[in-house]
């Protein structure tokens, strides 16, 4: 009890202190370290040359989202978290930070380059940040947040209220509320940034327990959205605010924990805590049901998981695949035909990581034929702040050639990723993610995986102490070639020197 209460405390004073500091400066505050020795290296590796992964599909580009990469925290439409552009190859790397007070989960970026951001906490707000000074530009406050739910039981594990927003195509940031409602922002002049454009109410169709979690446009421009209980999967009609929603079923085993995919046919995936469903809109635009697959489940709720159902966003893949994992023992990479008439549908079921420590609570990665995935299990945020690393391991998983199987290609089972988003860029061949030291200072690390191996390439220290702890956020790759991350103090960066 006291380790809960003590993290509480160190969060709840990291944050205090960046509201004070944000009302008092307009320059970037830096995210306070632990001091630490000689004992945690600045960096560990080389630095990497540029090795590009060719013969990649491209994503298309989703008509209604804005551009691939700059969409979300998953990077498109297609859950993907895959950028064809560079991040930090590890040359002189440089890091910085600014001090929130908020935890930033999503981010995304504008037509300009700058960074837009749902970053909740004390002061829950939707962020628009320089990523050369990282400065605030702009922020506005998001609805139904406050500063008392950070210490209400179960924070920690809601993914509702702004945990995910996404960029349209005309550069508007839109978020589900904890109200029920789905409000579109347009950026503006004025000292926030931003103003509310459109509001939509969807309380009448939600019940007081159906937290409003995601939503997303389909390739039509119809505005699906999802709620944590009940199954719950709507579609709206951004033109005439019509609102239409069906049910999976009541009760614990239909809880939709993480957003959900949609492909370039108007097809939706959206994954329960036991089915992988395909949905498509019916002629009046409600949501119908084309397939469901229930995937195996050990019925364990894994420390490191918000549930006892897969962690990850569905991801779509090339030439008619969708991917998620199970929650078996251990762990498998599952990947499934889309077609509607598919005669077999699922492809393969591939385990990774050990029996007894195996689970993820975040998004594959998906290149072509290749599904990268990390390994969560073991962590518990309070534990994660102070210093108790999660179980390790990476891999890499790709569907054979005849598309009739799936083989697993390399196992990193060194570095241990407690819950960040990791990413693929195309550019470098390099796979971006968090990593956390076993050093009393608690010090967190930039490292760089090798695509092709899953070797360890290079670490750059991010930072020691519970401020730099990462809690399900996700690494994004800027146009500017830098990577930035969320953590519990505020927002990093890391890019490459000259």
């Amino acid at each position: 009890m006291w380790c809960f209460l003590r993290s509480r405390v160190i969060r709840l004073s990291l944050l205090a202190a960046a509201l004070a500091a944000s009302a008092t400066s307009a320059q970037a505050v830096p995210v306070p370290e632990i001091p630490h020795g000689s004992e945690v290296p600045e960096f560990v590796g080389a630095p990497a040359t540029a090795n590009p992964i060719t013969g990649i599909p491209p994503i298309p580009q989703h008509p209604y989202l804005a551009p691939n990469g700059d969409s979300g925290v998953h990077n498109d439409g297609w859950m993907s978290d895959t950028y064809t552009r560079p991040g930090p190859l590890g040359h002189t790397p440089q890091t910085n930070s600014v001090l929130l007070g908020n935890l930033c989960i999503s981010a995304a970026f504008d037509r300009a380059g700058r960074i837009v951001a749902s970053c909740l906490g004390l002061d829950p707000s939707l962020y628009l940040i320089d990523p050369a000074t990282m400065t605030v530009l702009g922020k506005h406050p998001l609805e139904g947040r406050s500063a008392s739910d950070v210490l209400q039981p179960g924070a920690a594990l809601d993914t509702g209220g702004g945990v995910y927003f996404y960029l349209d195509n005309e550069d508007r940031a839109v978020v589900g509320t904890n109200t029920g409602h789905i409000q579109v922002f347009a950026q503006t002049a004025a000292a926030d940034g931003f103003v509310l454009e459109r509001d939509y109410d969807l309380s009448g169709v939600l019940r007081p327990e159906e937290a409003l979690n995601s939503a997303l446009p389909d390739s039509n421009g119809r505005i699906w959205f999802v709620g944590e209980t009940n199954g719950l999967v709507g579609t709206l009609d951004p033109d005439t605010g019509a609102v239409q929603a069906t049910r999976l079923g009541e009760g614990a085993e239909n809880e939709i924990a993480n957003s959900f995919a949609v492909g370039a046919d108007g097809d939706v995936y959206i994954a329960t805590n036991r089915q992988l469903v395909r949905f498509d809109a019916g002629p009046e635009g409600e949501p119908q049901i084309t397939w469901q697959a229930t995937y195996a489940n050990s019925g364990q709720h894994k420390p490191g998981q918000i549930n006892d159902g897969t962690g990850t966003t569905p991801t779509i893949l090339p030439n008619g695949y969708v991917a998620i994992t199970d929650n078996a023992d251990p762990m498998n990479v599952v990947v499934y035909r889309t077609a509607p008439d598919a005669a077999e549908r699922q492809v393969c079921s591939v385990p990774v990581f050990e029996p007894g420590r195996s689970g993820t609570e975040n998004s594959l990665i998906g290149a072509g034929r290749s599904i990268i995935v990390e390994n969560n299990y073991g962590y518990v945020p309070r534990d994660a702040l102070l210093g108790a690393p999660s179980a390790p391991g990476f891999a890499r998983v790709d569907i054979d050639d005849d598309g009739n199987g799936c083989h697993l290609v390399w196992t990193n089972s060194v570095e241990g990723a407690p819950s960040v988003v990791s990413k693929l860029s195309l550019a470098t061949g390099l796979i971006y993610t968090y990593t956390k030291g076993t050093q009393i200072s608690g010090p967190w690390y930039w490292t760089a995986l090798d695509y092709r191996t899953g070797e360890t390439v290079w670490k750059q220290l991010a930072g020691t102490g519970p401020a730099f702890g990462n809690h399900y956020t996700g690494i994004v790759l800027g146009p500017d070639g830098a990577a930035y991350l969320g953590t519990t103090g505020g927002l990093l960066s890391l890019r490459d020197g000259s």
